[in-house]
This record gives C-alpha cells, sequence and structure tokens, in this order.
C-alpha cells in the first residue's frame, strides 16, 4: 500500500467506500468494529476523502468518559503511572530476569529466553535420567531443585518457597497465589515419589 498526496492516503486496490450512498474508491481508513489486538490487527472501514472527513468531524475519542478520565487521558504523562511487573520491585523473585539488572534490554530479552530454553533443557534431563518421571522433572523445575534432590532438601526448599509466596508474608497482596499453588502442587507430587532416597 502506498500514500500519496493526502497523510493516510491509501490506492484504493479495488475497495469502494463504505460509505452506503457513495461508489467512490476508498482510499482512507477509519477504525472499524474492533481495534488492534493480541489477536491481530483491527478491522478497518474504507471511505472516500469526503466521507474521510465527515467521519473525522463527528469522531469523539473521549465519548463515554468522565470529565476526570478526560483530563487523566490528556495528561502527558498518560499510560506512564502503571508499573510492568519487569520493573517493579519484586521483579526477579520468580527466577525471571528484571530490567534493572541490565544496561541493554536486549541483553534482557536474551537472558530470559536462555532461562526459558535453559529450563526445557533441563526438564527434559531430569526426565531422560530415567529415576523422575516427566511430571516429577517438571515438579522439581517449579521447585527450583536438581537431580541430586532427597527428602531433606525437598522440605527445606517447600518451606522456604512457601515463606516467600504466602500472603500472610506479603502484606496480604494474593498476587503470588498462582505460583504459591504450583509449588504445593510440585511438593505433593515429589514427595510421594520414589525416586528421592
Amino acid at each position: 500500500m502506498r500514500t500519496s498526496r493526502f497523510h493516510g492516503r491509501y490506492e484504493a486496490e479495488g475497495r469502494v467506500c463504505d460509505h452506503p450512498a457513495c461508489d467512490e474508491p476508498g482510499e482512507f481508513r477509519a477504525p472499524g468494529g474492533y481495534g488492534n489486538s493480541f489477536d491481530g490487527p483491527g478491522e478497518w472501514r474504507w471511505m472516500c476523502l469526503d466521507h474521510i472527513r465527515e467521519f473525522n468531524a463527528g469522531y469523539d475519542w473521549f465519548e463515554g468518559m468522565s470529565a476526570d478520565e478526560i483530563l487523566a487521558a490528556q495528561s502527558p504523562a498518560s499510560g506512564w503511572q502503571t508499573e510492568t511487573r519487569a520493573f517493579k520491585p519484586t521483579a526477579g523473585v520468580d527466577g525471571m530476569p528484571r530490567w534493572a539488572d541490565f544496561d541493554d534490554p536486549l541483553e534482557a530479552i536474551g537472558a530470559r529466553a536462555a532461562g526459558i530454553k535453559s529450563r526445557a533443557q533441563r526438564e527434559a534431563e531430569m526426565a531422560m535420567d530415567g529415576r523422575f518421571s516427566q511430571d516429577e522433572a517438571k515438579a522439581l523445575e517449579t521447585m527450583g531443585l536438581g537431580l541430586k534432590t532427597d527428602r531433606r532438601l525437598l522440605r527445606r526448599r517447600y518451606s522456604e518457597l512457601v515463606r516467600r509466596y504466602h500472603p500472610d508474608r506479603n502484606g496480604g497482596d494474593r498476587k503470588y497465589e498462582a505460583r504459591l499453588n504450583r509449588v504445593v502442587e510440585a511438593y505433593q507430587l515429589l514427595r510421594e515419589s520414589k525416586a528421592l532416597a
């Protein structure tokens, strides 16, 4: 698609204006039924110059917002007040790298990819060892333990993780509850394992 003369103009390539009473080429796009999302690009309406001008004149981005919401959306700092997981002080608790630990963001991305790859590799090695089933290997990885684990080490690690993730230790915050549930399930599976001496 090439733009020409007007900003945002695309050659029609057979598209007709979406306005019901118009047969002009649809060379300008307007938001359609849904916007961009994780599932892919959004849906566009294609219109001619006159109808896109009419659409833009009547488009209200703030429709349905209260006065406070409009003021917040117009603020120069809008969107910066939210804190993403990677920048929180508790980042890295789950073993994923924190952005603050790296000078270059690409190094952080590479470290995370290496962590995911090495985790899968460790699970495969533990499962191939023959002593542990694939589920037990995943449980060991969830607990952060390796092949040289015994019951005493398992209990100690379980106690440490429960203390770390329990809401009572985090001021009642339940954000690590899913992680705590995975740890409890992994421990329940591993304590019945015949591979642990």
